[in-house]
């Protein structure tokens, strides 16, 4: 501590002495003369003024700075602490891949299961090395396997890497100074290839493409609209790119700056005009004369500095933000997958209640109203449903569903609509019996299906019906039931499944009342019939 500090404050504390003792006597007759008329005042007076003399100490006392650790305190007081942004990134995608193990639990399919689960490994696995995954992209003639020979010969020595047509993926590890991860550069089959095995080939490049971290993409000219619509695709799901202009010994210097810009100008919206880069990375040999050939040196200087940039400054970002990603395209196919396995379930459901429907009304002669509450609009189905979809309810509560669709088909003249579509699609079939009959019952069956698939939109959007209500989802399935050849197809199989069974078990009744009559005698009363066939 310097002098005039100490001195300062030698000063400073003898000043405090003599005011407190100034103060106490001046506190001690201004007392005595408000305490003579009102003694609450006197005593709030010297309580005032006594907080305002250990305000004004600790005050003088802060402001020196002779606090123990004050200088480290404050210090700490002004520090910001920074969000670690690829730590939070890691720990959502962390809690996705927990959730997407539980809906993984959920998945019947063991093999749709298994992979899932392989694909939540390997994301936990980029969580815990970190390496950095760069895929070379584009198609197979731009030069994709020559400019990753260049690139690793260039930046770790001579590798033996196949040269041509890339099969399948293939993978580099390189590690850059004063980075601390490793590189891994992929690279991928060719796309736009012929064939069905180019289109193999390519869905596999894709795939690379999607899980990279850093995206290399190669052409050799201006771009096409079927390399464009890809390389768009992967940008518009975050995908950081690099273009790299290949072959450029094949152009003059002038025609290399006319397409290097036309490049920029086309991809100026998803990649910066800096990460547009051209490079000769296979050179071919020139023939000055019949004696000399040169062969061109290889330039990928650009890319590689360019390269070795990003993956430092942008590293742990990069990594971040594609381990996120990862984690919630893999929650989006498990919900996916989820979502077909519970449209199944409901299928069968739905299929289970409309045949028994359109049994009980072909067995019984309902008017259409009663039909309509019996099968059309079931109570228990909605409550089946419900628990496919995760939603217990009780039974009053899916009578109450089941009700307010059933009125609503009603009002909006479905059920009309329904025995309609059905009198008019039997007119193509050569089963009838008892046409009414058969006309109500598959009309059950019918309208079953209808509020079925209006229940498993409800119960699927978290038992919402939607901005346009009941009404719109009712008619929207009313729309899609109502096709001609689905009629035909599902009129012909509701005869198949109720209609000729009970035709054929009636039949067979009729047979046996005919067998019967063998025991009538034309001059027994009814009274005697009667007790022959309770006999027999």
């Amino acid at each position: 501590m310097s002098l005039s500090r100490i001195i300062t404050i030698i000063v400073g504390i003898s000043a405090i002495f003599g005011l407190m003792l100034w103060l106490i006597s001046s506190l001690s007759r201004l007392y005595s003369e408000i305490a003579w008329t009102s003694p609450f005042l006197a005593n709030f007076l010297v309580f005032i003024l006594i907080v305002l003399l250990i305000c004004f100490i600790v005050l003088f006392i802060y402001y020196l700075g002779v606090t123990p650790n004050s200088k480290g305190k404050g210090k700490r007081r002004r520090r910001k602490i920074l969000p670690a942004l690829p730590s939070e990134k890691n720990e959502i995608a962390s809690e996705t891949i927990k959730a997407v193990k539980k809906q993984v639990a959920q998945i019947q399919d063991e093999v749709a299961q298994k992979a899932l689960l392989a694909k939540s490994q390997a994301i936990e696995a980029s969580l815990t090395h970190g390496n950095l995954k760069v895929v070379v992209f584009g198609t197979g003639s731009a030069g994709k396997t020559s400019l990753v020979n260049a690139l690793m010969g260039e930046m770790v020595g001579d590798v033996q890497a196949s040269m041509g047509t890339t099969t399948e993926g293939v993978t580099y590890t390189l590690k850059l100074p004063n980075l601390n991860r490793e590189i891994a550069i992929v690279d991928t089959p060719g796309i736009l290839e012929m064939g069905a095995p180019g289109e193999i080939r390519e869905q596999l490049a894709r795939e690379l493409a999607t899980s990279a971290d850093l995206l290399i993409f190669v052409c050799d000219n201006d771009l096409r609209a079927s390399e464009f619509k890809p390389l768009e695709a992967l940008a518009s799901i975050g995908k950081r790119s690099l273009l790299v202009f290949n072959k450029i010994d094949l152009y003059s210097e002038e025609e290399q700056e006319i397409i290097l810009n036309q490049l920029r100008e086309r991809v100026k919206n998803f990649i910066p005009s800096v990460d547009v880069l051209k490079a000769c990375a296979n050179p071919q040999p020139v023939q000055f004369s019949e004696s000399e050939i040169i062969q061109p040196e290889i330039e990928i200087i650009g890319v590689i500095k360019r390269l070795a940039a990003i993956c430092r400054a942008e590293g742990d970002d990069l990594l971040a933000d594609n381990i996120l990603l990862q984690s919630q395209r893999l929650g989006e196919e498990a919900r996916k997958l989820i979502s077909q396995q519970r449209s199944r379930e409901a299928d069968k459901i739905i299929a289970r209640y409309q045949w028994i429907g359109a049994g009980v009304i072909a067995c019984t002669p309902l008017p259409v109203v009663d039909m309509l509450a019996t099968a059309a609009v079931n109570a228990q189905m909605v409550v089946e449903i419900g628990q496919v979809y995760g939603c217990e309810l009780n039974s009053d509560t899916g009578r109450d569903l089941a009700l307010s669709l059933g009125k609503t088909l009603v009002s909006l003249g479905v059920v009309k609509g329904a025995v309609e579509l059905v009198a008019k699609a039997l007119q193509f079939t050569a089963a009838t019996y008892v046409i009414g009959k058969v006309i109500q019952a598959i009309s059950a069956a019918y309208l079953t299906r209808i509020a079925g698939k209006s229940f498993v939109e409800y119960f699927s959007h978290d038992q919402d019906w939607g901005d346009g209500g009941i009404t719109e989802v009712v008619q929207r399935q009313f729309k899609l039931s109502r096709k001609d050849e689905f009629i035909k197809a599902f009129v012909q199989d509701a005869i198949t499944r109720v209609i000729e069974p009970i035709k054929d078990t009636l039949d067979y009744g009729n047979e046996e009342e005919e067998s019967n009559d063998i025991y009538f005698d034309d001059n027994d009363d009814w009274s005697n019939e009667s007790s022959k066939i309770d006999q027999w």
